[in-house]
């Protein structure tokens, strides 16, 4: 496993202000370009090495559908793009990165394709498919007939969550989760985690509507959300908390820190993601491991495949696994 100075040096930082940044210290003052170096940093530090194969001199429209600056406040994305750009580089081909408010800078005769990260609107889709109709959507499946899509199966890894919280006796289970919106609406996209988790509880018959929270992803909302929960409940607050992302989880162990509520021994936390930093949260998250490099490296090989004469349109899903730590107890 990498370390902070291994992570710091690559980032070309001090070791301590990495471990601020990957905690998430509200109180520093840095630069987002220098987050963005440390948590490119600690994503490539952790990525497992493999051997190029194939392939030609070729560009890719990588096209995310957060801006820059939204990227940095839900690494889950970020660490689908590394994804990408590793496998292009094992490959060679040179991705383009782009977010949705400059495709317009796109060269659509000098590229083979698109591959879109996140969620995307039916117009923006369309815009997407006359730059090139070689289209392949990570994280989202707006038509699986017609576009290839690497996604998660959120439900399963909504209900490994609240099994393990039932076998290690919870039965007050809250749920703290964030709303997405695709662009020009005002209804948000449903979240399956929270469908899952509420569905799942009423069939277990463990379903509190008052320990559900929800507002947008992110570590403030996070604490945000976790501060209420701690304010309405009091000695009623769940034993367990599952949080739809790990940067949420972040944030609920702060408030629960300040609160001085221990750290898994009244209340256990797990996220979703694993991204990097979460082993380096004290205590170390639990969470839902997303192999979100494996999202980026499979949307590479699903284009290549498209290139190569694949005509029929193919949805992947990538496994999850339960990360078991610090933030739960056993």
């Amino acid at each position: 496993m990498a370390t902070i100075k291994d992570i710091a040096e690559k980032a070309g930082v001090s070791s301590a202000t990495v471990s601020r940044v990957l905690n998430y210290d509200a109180t520093l003052s840095v630069a987002d370009e220098t987050k963005k170096r440390i948590f490119e940093a600690a994503e490539e530090l952790s990525y497992r090495k493999r051997s190029s194969k194939r392939y030609v001199d070729q560009k890719v429209a990588v096209v995310h559908w957060y801006t820059e600056k939204e990227e940095l406040n839900d690494l889950y994305y970020l660490s689908i793009r590394l994804g990408i750009e590793q496998r292009c580089k094992e490959i060679g081909m040179n991705p383009e990165i782009y977010f949705f408010d400059n495709i317009k800078d796109i060269k659509a005769t000098e590229i083979e394709g698109i591959i879109a990260v996140g969620k995307f609107s039916d117009d923006q889709v369309k815009e997407l498919a006359k730059i090139n109709p070689v289209v392949v959507f990570v994280d989202y499946s707006p038509n699986e007939d017609k576009y290839d899509a690497i996604v998660i199966d959120f439900e399963k890894a909504t209900r490994k969550v609240i099994d393990f919280f039932v076998s290690t006796k919870h039965e007050k289970i809250g749920f703290i989760g964030g709303k997405e919106y695709l662009k020009g609406r005002t209804e948000p996209i449903q979240d399956i985690r929270e469908k899952t988790f509420k569905s799942y509880m009423q069939e277990l018959g463990l379903y509190e509507e008052c320990f559900v929270y929800v507002r947008a992803f992110s570590v403030e909302d996070g604490y945000n959300l976790m501060q209420q929960a701690i304010k309405d409940l009091g000695e009623d607050l769940p034993t367990a908390f599952f949080t739809s992302s790990d940067v949420m989880a972040i944030g609920c162990l702060r408030a629960l820190h300040e609160a001085e509520i221990s750290i898994p021994e009244r209340v256990s936390i797990i996220g979703i993601n694993d991204m990097s930093v979460s082993k380096y949260m004290y205590p170390s998250l639990s969470t839902i491991k997303v192999y979100t490099e494996i999202m980026g490296e499979t949307a590479v090989d699903t284009l290549l495949e498209r290139l190569e004469g694949r005509k029929i349109a193919k949805k992947v899903f990538i496994a999850t696994k339960l990360i078991v730590r610090q933030s739960v107890k056993k």
